[in-house]
């Protein structure tokens, strides 16, 4: 049977650009404060989940829905004992601030489409789901049963996937397009540390508040703090001289009184490529470390603003561990709080290669407290390292399959991001970025390329009917 996949994905285009705005325009930032036993994610992830769900029932697909958190469609012969799975996902991450358009507002120019979740993961989800359309509406014949499956919480503890597995059986392999291409086979580890601990001034400045950062798995675009001192104008002086001295950030002040509130600017960016970003928070730490704070005010900042600052590989921690197949270890430290007389807060994401581990990581963080009577703890949702070989036969399909329809190089790759892929003992990431293409995963005013986006479907239409009928 002889498709030509792009002339089918042609055919679909303005339907795609359609159910993709609907599914944007859905503001599905996992909240806490609003979960109920209905919408144990907030009401965000559910209704996009719902959506979903309901555009694949119109189109007379087979769902279901489990719990609100997870759900899957479902092709191929229904007395299929195996099935393959492409596991997606439709949260995103919190907008940010200084969009140059709404946020979930999709916004479609000539070639791109923008929107928080547009390439993370909302449009190459949809893709995978026209590619699913694709292979429905010829009849392609599938030897497995085939289920795109979307989860709710990606970008924070996995609870909607981790429920899936639970519940359903192990697909035999996969693969997630919540990626880059060529292909992603291995992923390092990821591991949150979290420092809690006593929020206390001493005699002279007052750490009133510090805040930066909204999730974990970000660089810190925008951070805070409010300083009670006797010394305002020559501490607004000394930050203007600050931000001159650094021109990759920006900041302003508004004193009133003993008080001076801080906002410093740096570049948001996704925590697994530290490097690409300003971390604001470390910024504006390392600036007020200097001030004449104590109690653990000045401990907290000074973490922060030296050894944390400006080390995305761990290198003043002792961990900057490299490996010969993943490569070296990323840091970002995501979440930063300290609010008076209440609770400082770090929480940091490591990316990190076989031949390392979690213990390292929190021995080489203790390693610089230099005092601070504090313990740096494992929390939050944590992953080892996971590799597909090359030689696996989903692995050599997919890139046949790209090369095929795109004429570019096609290799294997390690990337420190964490994808569903790693779920499955044979699963991988495979797009939906280019090598070309900007990246704007977790950024402000966040697009796709719409070609990109084009060019997928027809590619996961090809790739899914050729890896469901591998021995």
């Amino acid at each position: 049977m002889t498709i030509d996949w792009k002339k089918e994905t042609a055919l679909r285009q303005v339907a795609y650009v359609e159910d993709l705005k609907s599914l944007l325009a859905i503001e599905s930032v996992r909240d806490d404060s609003k979960a109920t036993t209905d919408a144990p994610l907030g009401p965000g992830p559910k209704a996009a989940l719902l959506k979903v769900l309901s555009i694949a029932e119109r189109d007379g697909f087979t769902t279901k829905n489990i719990d609100n958190v997870v759900g899957y469609i479902e092709i191929g012969p229904k007395d299929a004992d195996e099935y393959v799975a492409i596991l997606s996902h439709v949260d995103v991450m919190p907008a940010g601030e200084d969009w140059e358009t709404e946020p979930f507002v999709p916004v479609v120019t000539e070639d791109k489409i923008i929107a928080r979740g547009a390439s993370d993961d909302k449009g190459p989800g949809m893709a995978a789901y026209y590619a699913f359309k694709i292979l429905s509406d010829l009849k392609v014949p599938l030897k497995r049963r085939v289920r795109l499956i979307f989860g709710t919480d990606e970008e924070n503890d996995w609870l909607g996937m981790t429920r899936y597995f639970e519940v359903e059986p192990e697909p035999v392999f996969g693969f997630s397009p919540d990626a880059e291409y060529p292909i992603i086979n291995g992923e390092k580890g990821n591991v949150q540390v979290i420092i809690d601990g006593d929020a206390t001034n001493g005699d002279a400045d007052q750490l009133l508040a510090f805040e930066a950062g909204l999730r974990t798995n970000m660089v810190p675009g925008v951070a805070r703090a409010t300083v009670q001192t006797d010394h305002t104008s020559q501490i607004v002086a000394a930050f203007q001289t600050f931000l001159t001295a650094n021109p990759k950030i920006s900041g302003t002040t508004d004193t009133a009184g003993r008080e001076i509130k801080f906002v410093l600017n740096g570049k948001q960016v996704h925590g697994a490529m530290p490097e690409t970003g300003e971390n604001a928070g470390t910024y504006l730490a390392n600036f007020l470390q200097n001030l004449d704070f104590g109690g653990t005010a000045q401990s907290f900042l000074t973490y922060l603003g030296t050894p944390a600052h400006q080390d995305t590989i761990g290198e003043k921690f002792g961990v900057n561990y490299i490996d010969d197949v993943m490569g070296a270890l990323s840091m970002n430290v995501g979440i930063q709080k300290f609010v008076a007389d209440q609770k400082a807060f770090i929480n940091f994401n490591f990316r990190y290669p076989k031949g390392l581990t979690p213990d390292d990581i929190v021995a080489g963080l203790t390693s610089q407290l230099n005092g601070w009577a504090v313990t740096p703890t494992i929390g939050g949702h944590s992953q080892v390292p996971h590799y597909v070989a090359p030689s696996d036969p989903i692995v050599k399909t997919l890139l046949r399959v790209y090369h095929e329809q795109t004429g570019l190089p096609a290799h294997d790759q390690v990337i420190g991001g964490g994808t569903y892929g790693r779920l499955m003992a044979r699963g991988v990431a495979f797009g939906a970025l280019f090598p070309d293409s900007p990246d704007t995963m977790h950024q402000v005013n966040e697009f796709a390329l719409l070609d990109d986006l084009y060019r997928s479907i027809a590619i996961y239409a090809q790739a899914i009917a050729e890896i469901t009928n591998l021995d």
